[in-house]
């Protein structure tokens, strides 16, 4: 995995992971009782998007470490996933024969 691949992989991991972390414990304006006249109920009132936004760094950061480490180890290579199990993939030896 080169550097640029790694980085994508980080930020695409990133957003995911930001993505799903925002909702956690979001206090929206209709649970606290106070909606702004022009704005949904459910528009948020407290985000603490400062604090997600470390969380999902370091989440993101944990998860990109097992991938990483599972690319350049070679563990699971694209060879070992073959949706079509017709062996379409071979291993450079066999396809050369």
């Amino acid at each position: 995995m080169g550097i640029t691949s790694g980085l994508v992989l980080y930020a695409v991991l990133w957003f995911l992971t930001f993505l799903c972390v925002i909702p956690i414990r979001l206090k929206t304006q209709g649970d606290v009782g106070e909606v702004v006249p022009g704005t949904h109920a459910s528009s948020p009132e407290v985000h603490n998007l400062k604090k997600k936004a470390w969380i999902t760094s370091g989440i993101a950061a944990a998860i990109w470490a097992v991938l990483a480490y599972i690319i350049i180890s070679g563990t699971i290579t694209v060879r070992d996933i073959d949706g079509w199990m017709a062996k379409r993939m071979q291993p450079a030896a066999e396809a050369a024969e």
